[in-house]
């Protein structure tokens, strides 16, 4: 293992750069709400099979009270379930029938990330996702590097490619539009936040083929002072207008979650009309506990968890 932390390189950049940088000023906050605290843990999380993982990611806040921990163990309910064919274990391969994941986290308090993409073997890249955030002073490692980072702190290479992705992948079974990618944001009883994101990606994709779920900004983007957002569905559209981020800034001026998704997927909409069957949606949640959802085709569904209920809406 490493030696090399995430603190220790931290330590020394902030030391160097001292002479320059100056004292630290806080950002301007149009948005006056205020922060969520103390009415028990807030989940909302994409796609029917994030009713799983809140239940988990509720159960680790509710007992650890880390909010990467319970964004990580939330969403690892997905990359572990063979039946979720977008995600992890089971998840359908690209198109030399390998299946390579991609998966992100990034903590609220001071936007910490970590990420992964083209990852192969790793059942769960989340969890890799998270000690590059917490052992590396990186945010990003790609492929072969980002497998051997993973086998260096104990990951297990495995198959990940069930009998049904391959017999999928034989077939060369059509495409949808939504991609089910597992998007997360959470908040604790501290008002302490972090979002994570994991996907296969796009199935049959080019070999090396990275969406938006691992790109900080684009599949996720989460801040304390302004709330956080996930994407799911065809990530190149994400890309193209950041789309976690902008959700985020949009709420971080006071804007409504819903309103703020809207204001993206429409900007999407409006980039080529074109299209209109192309799915994007995204869930959000604003500093102060408020939750959205939405997509450019409405065919989307988000997994909620408030006040102890964990709720499908559609």
């Amino acid at each position: 293992m490493t030696e090399f932390s995430r603190r220790d390189f931290l330590k020394g950049t902030t030391v160097a750069g001292l002479g320059f940088l100056g004292p630290r000023g806080k950002p301007s906050k149009q948005d006056s709400s205020p922060v969520k605290k103390g009415k028990g843990p807030i989940i909302i999380s994409t796609w029917n099979h994030g009713l799983a993982a809140n239940e988990e990611a509720a159960k680790v806040l509710k007992t650890t009270g880390n909010p990467i921990e319970a964004a990580k163990r939330g969403v690892m309910v997905s990359e572990a379930d063979p039946n979720v064919t977008s995600v992890g274990y089971g998840g359908w391969p690209n198109r030399d029938g390998i299946v390579q994941l991609d998966a992100a986290i990034m903590r609220g308090e001071d936007l910490e990330a970590g990420a992964v993409a083209g990852i192969e073997g790793i059942k769960h890249p989340v969890a890799v996702a998270s000690l590059v955030l917490s052992e590396t002073p990186h945010v990003l490692l790609v492929g072969q590097g980002a497998q051997d980072f993973a086998i260096e702190y104990g990951f297990k290479k495995e198959n990940l490619l069930t009998p049904q992705a391959k017999e999928a992948w034989k077939k060369q079974a059509p495409l949808r539009e939504d991609h089910d990618t597992i998007g997360m944001v959470l908040m604790g009883e501290d008002g302490k936040m972090a979002a994570s994101c994991t996907t296969s990606g796009l199935a049959w994709k080019i070999p090396g083929r990275v969406g938006d779920s691992p790109l900080i900004a684009h599949g996720l983007y989460c801040d304390d002072e302004a709330g956080g957002a996930a994407a799911t569905g065809v990530g190149e559209e994400v890309i193209k207008v950041a789309g976690s981020y902008q959700v985020v800034e949009f709420m971080r001026q006071g804007m409504d979650p819903n309103d703020a998704i809207k204001r993206v997927c429409q900007r999407i909409i409006r980039r080529d009309t074109s299209r209109p069957d192309r799915m994007v949606g995204f869930v959000a949640m604003r500093r102060d506990g408020k939750t959205g959802y939405g997509s450019t085709t409405g065919n989307f569904e988000a997994a909620v968890w408030k006040e102890g209920k964990n709720t499908l809406v559609k």
